[in-house]
């Protein structure tokens, strides 16, 4: 996926993120896909998805591809 246009972006914080300030993320729908963003930094880095990059993300997410511990 190119660089997408964030210009119009209607970003939502995901209702998964912590209620305190914590770990936030905002999503926007695209044209293209999906961009992602830390909600703290709003003009940092953007990972940005494409419809089917955003189902594999999703998808291993829920399966636990992505834990730390």
């Amino acid at each position: 996926m190119t660089t997408p246009d964030l210009t119009d972006a209607a970003w939502r914080k995901s209702s998964r993120s912590d209620a305190n300030g914590g770990a936030c993320v905002e999503v926007a729908d695209l044209r293209a896909g999906v961009a992602v963003r830390d909600s703290k930094d709003p003009s940092g880095p953007v990972l940005a998805f494409t419809p089917t990059g955003w189902h594999a993300f999703i998808a291993g997410t829920k399966d636990g591809n992505f834990n730390l511990a």
